[in-house]
């Protein structure tokens, strides 16, 4: 899995100096998990499906697993899986 502290840091004009951005990269196919904010919190799992930033970076257009789509914007609670879901591998 890729987690955000191993993703890019990128300066923005827009930030004080010293503070940088955490960009997460991701391609069609692979899934998401995001970590409960609060204990009790299940996890969310979905699938890319259409990635719409530059270069592979975020927005990402999400299936979640309980069947809903959403724009997806990662923060630090999130992970990206390294292998295609099941449904796009064709398993």
């Amino acid at each position: 899995m890729r987690s955000v502290t191993g993703a890019s840091r990128q300066s923005r004009p827009d930030r004080p100096a010293g503070r940088s951005t955490i960009m997460m990269f991701a391609s069609v196919g692979e899934r998401f998990v995001v970590h409960g904010r609060t204990v009790g919190s299940p996890e969310r799992h979905g699938t890319v499906v259409e990635v719409r930033g530059e270069d592979g970076g975020p927005p990402f257009v999400v299936r979640w697993d309980d069947g809903h789509e959403g724009l997806f914007f990662p923060s630090y609670d999130s992970l990206v899986e390294l292998r295609p879901s099941r449904e796009s591998a064709g398993v």
